[in-house]
């Protein structure tokens, strides 16, 4: 969408609004109904047991996390020719998370989002930003796949997976696969993806003044020439999975660590199963995957460490907070600072 300036148009309207407004109800009623079907009663004993220190420390993982993840944008950036400093891309990457969180089907709903206040907020145009945003998700997403197929290893190699699992499992390990193949043929086969993307916006264009179907297809090329721009830099990218793999380790720890809040040990490797079946789980049409997320993991705890229904609710609930509902609220004040700046 296009402005009177020529840059992007704000994306989001008083109507997507509305839509997350309602996503959010709707998903906190699967929630309370979830909790409700568990037991609230026994669910709130067991959190006010909780250890606030080890609470502490989860929420202290998870800004660290986001802090090596905005390492990792700044260097992709870098890479693009692009250079912002580090103090001021964490305001705006706090503010980009916070609209995958609250946006349906996390990452693929919040880029435009997020590529609006990147070119708003720094140097680069839209197109820079957007690829940029796109290659810096593509880098996290390595250790998604490569750390669970580790956790996945080490449930196979302990036992056989419990009943109710093997979906999870197999889902993991398909996403694993389908997905580099996937970004392969994407990058191989460019000239087909563009041609798609422009018949699927065509028939919009004749009903909008807010974009044109050349417009769009200068969108794609330039978008192309970005990515190329920071392929072309290996070093920069080795250097941008590291700082990936070392957020997504800060990422995965407050699964942990809200055990241990709760006197109740989960082994490292099962978090590391764990955390990425939760978030392909969270791909639904609710914001933030809320209830999905929720769901999913109750039922993994209840099957893998035979906790009672109760336990996992409560771990589950004090994971969420320090991991998801922590950063809405800091991510929310950021979008704000960022907003006012821009």
């Amino acid at each position: 969408m296009t402005g009177s300036d020529g840059g992007m148009a704000w994306p989001m309207d008083r109507g997507t609004t509305l839509k997350l407004l309602v996503g959010f109800a709707v998903a906190l009623v699967l929630v309370y109904l979830l909790g409700a079907v568990i037991g609230w009663d026994r669910t709130i004993e067991r959190l006010r047991t909780a250890d606030l220190y080890w609470v502490g420390v989860a929420c202290v993982s998870t800004l660290l996390c986001l802090l090596a993840w905005t390492k990792t944008w700044q260097v992709v950036l870098g890479a693009a020719g692009v250079n912002v400093p580090f103090r001021k891309l964490v305001v705006t990457f706090y503010a980009a998370t916070f609209a995958n969180y609250i946006t349906p089907m996390g990452q693929a709903g919040g880029e435009p989002f997020i590529a609006y206040i990147l070119s708003r907020d720094t140097e680069a145009n839209y197109e820079q930003s957007l690829a940029s945003v796109v290659t810096a998700d593509l880098l996290r997403m390595l250790p998604f796949f490569n750390v669970g197929l580790v956790g996945l290893g080490y449930l196979l190699l302990q036992s056989q997976l419990p009943e109710g699992t093997e979906q999870f499992a197999a889902l993991l390990l398909g996403l694993a696969i389908t997905l580099p193949v996937g970004i392969v043929l994407a990058w191989r086969y460019r000239d087909a993806v563009q041609r798609a993307v422009v018949r699927l916006f065509a028939p919009l264009a004749t009903r909008t003044d807010r974009f044109t179907v050349e417009g769009v297809r200068k969108r794609i090329d330039r978008l192309y020439e970005s990515i190329d721009l920071i392929a072309e830099s290996p070093w920069d990218l080795l250097v941008a999975v590291a700082f990936a793999y070392v957020g997504w380790v800060l990422f995965a720890l407050p699964l942990y660590f809200s055990g241990l809040a709760l006197g109740l040990e989960i082994s490292l490797l099962l978090v590391a199963f764990l955390v990425p079946v939760t978030v392909i789980a969270g791909s639904t049409p609710l914001p933030g995957g809320l209830a999905a997320i929720e769901g999913s993991l109750v039922v993994l705890l209840t099957a893998l460490l035979a906790f009672t229904a109760d336990e996992a609710l409560a771990v589950t609930t004090v994971y969420r907070l320090t991991s998801y509902w922590f950063v809405v609220g800091v991510g929310g004040i950021a979008t704000f600072w960022v907003l006012a700046r821009v």
